[in-house]
C-alpha cells in the first residue's frame, strides 16, 4: 500500500494534510504555500478538500506566478512571486535524480505503477495496435517470452502468402537470428517488454553480449564482469559457447569470473590472490587451465579437487515458524506460492525458464 500525498483531506495544510511535509513549520516551502493560499484565496487552516482545484494543481505540480495584493488598511500594494516546484514534482525528481538511495526509497513510497487505460500498458500508440500479423499485434508479441516468440517466428511462414513471405523474408531472418542470440546466452525467460531497470547485472551484460554477437564486429576487446551471475548452471554452456563464438570471429574476450566451467574453458587464466580483498591483488599464477591445476593456490586446489566445500552434516533447525508467500507474481513469477522456514539461511535457486511457467 503506497502512502498518499494527502493522508487525510479533512486536515488543513497547517495541520499536516500534505504527508511529505507534515504540519506547518518555518521553511521556504511553507512560505510558498502561504503565497499560494493568498493567491487563490484560501486559508492554511482550511480543510484540504475545500481548497480550490486550481490551487491544488499548483500545490501538487508547481507553478510560476506574480500577483499583487493591496492592503485595505494601509492602501499599499505589494508584489508577490510564486516559484514552487510542486509536492508531486519534487517527489518525482527525487526518485529519478537523487544520489541517495534512502531518498529514492522515500520517494518511491509515494508512487504507484498505474496501467495506462489507452495503451493498456503496452507503451505504444493505440493506432499501432490495430496492425496484426497472424492475429497478433506488436504488444502481444512483446509480451511473449523469448522461447515462445522464437517459436512463433519459426511457424510464421505457414501463415503468410507467397507475396508476404517475399516482402518479409529478410526481416524475419534478422529477427530470428537476434532471438537466437538471446536464447544462446540463456535469456529464454525474458520478454521484449521487460523494463531494463528490473534486469540483474548479469542479465544486462548478456543482453549486450547478444547484441555484440549479432553485430559481427571483429578486432574488438570485450571485458565482462561475471556474466554468469544469476544464470543457472544448466545454461552456462550456452553462455560459454557465445563467448567462444565472439573469440572465433576475431575478437579478444577477457572475463572476470569465479565459475568453474568458465575457468576450465578459458584459453588463458590469470589467478589473482593469494586471498581476497587487502590480502590479495597480486598475480600468483597464470597459464592454461591445465597448467593452473598444477599450481599450489586456492583456486587450483578447488579446481583439482584437493579442497571442496563440504555439505554440512548438521543444519540449523530454525525456530519452527514460517513465512508464507501466496500467489506471487512479477517478472518471471506466475502465481507462485511458497512456505519458507524462519530462523534459517534460505537459498532459492532454479532455472528461470521453468520458474516463469509455474
Amino acid at each position: 500500500m503506497r502512502k498518499k500525498l494527502s493522508r487525510d483531506d479533512s486536515l488543513s495544510i497547517k495541520n499536516g494534510a500534505l504527508a511529505p511535509h507534515g504540519p506547518e513549520k518555518k521553511s521556504w516551502i511553507f512560505k510558498q504555500l502561504e503565497l499560494i493560499a493568498e493567491r487563490y484565496q484560501f486559508k492554511m487552516t482550511d480543510a484540504y478538500k475545500s481548497i480550490p482545484a486550481e490551487a491544488k494543481q499548483v500545490i501538487l505540480y508547481g507553478g510560476n506566478d506574480k500577483f499583487s495584493v493591496e492592503s485595505k488598511t494601509l492602501g499599499v500594494t505589494r508584489e508577490y512571486k510564486i516559484d514552487f516546484e510542486g509536492v508531486a514534482t519534487f517527489i518525482d525528481n527525487q526518485y529519478r535524480n537523487a544520489e541517495s538511495t534512502s531518498l529514492q526509497r522515500w520517494a518511491k513510497d509515494y508512487m504507484d505503477k498505474v496501467e495506462c487505460p489507452v495503451c493498456e500498458g503496452s507503451r505504444l500508440r493505440k493506432e499501432s495496435l490495430y496492425f496484426k500479423v497472424n492475429e497478433k499485434n506488436i504488444a502481444e508479441l512483446a509480451n511473449k517470452d523469448i522461447v515462445e516468440l522464437a517459436k512463433w517466428f519459426e511457424d510464421l511462414h505457414k501463415h503468410l502468402s507467397e507475396k508476404q513471405l517475399k516482402i518479409a523474408e529478410e526481416i524475419i531472418k534478422e529477427i530470428k537470428a537476434r532471438l537466437q542470440f538471446l536464447v544462446d546466452v540463456g535469456l529464454t525467460y525474458l520478454s521484449l517488454n521487460r523494463s531494463s531497470k528490473s534486469l540483474s547485472g548479469g542479465e544486462a551484460q548478456r543482453i549486450r553480449l547478444a547484441t555484440q554477437i549479432g553485430s559481427q564486429l571483429v578486432g574488438v576487446l570485450y571485458i565482462l564482469d561475471e556474466p554468469s551471475i544469476g544464470l543457472h548452471q544448466r545454461d552456462n554452456e550456452k553462455l560459454i559457447n557465445s563467448l567462444i563464438a565472439l573469440r572465433d570471429i576475431g575478437n579478444s574476450v577477457i572475463v572476470v569470473e569465479h565459475d568453474k566451467d568458465m575457468i576450465e574453458r578459458a584459453d588463458h587464466v590469470i589467478d589473482i590472490g593469494p586471498r581476497a580483498g587487502k590480502h590479495g591483488g597480486e598475480i600468483i599464477s597464470q597459464g592454461t587451465p591445465q597448467e593452473l591445476l598444477k599450481e599450489n593456490t586456492l583456486t587450483a586446489e578447488y579446481l583439482n579437487g584437493k579442497r571442496e566445500i563440504e555439505v554440512p552434516k548438521k543444519r540449523r533447525e530454525g525456530n519452527g515458524k514460517f513465512i508464507e508467500l501466496k500467489g506471487c507474481t512479477g517478472n518471471n513469477l506466475k502465481n507462485v506460492s511458497v512456505k519458507i522456514p524462519a530462523g534459517k539461511m534460505i537459498g532459492v535457486t532454479g532455472v528461470s525458464e521453468v520458474a516463469s511457467r509455474l
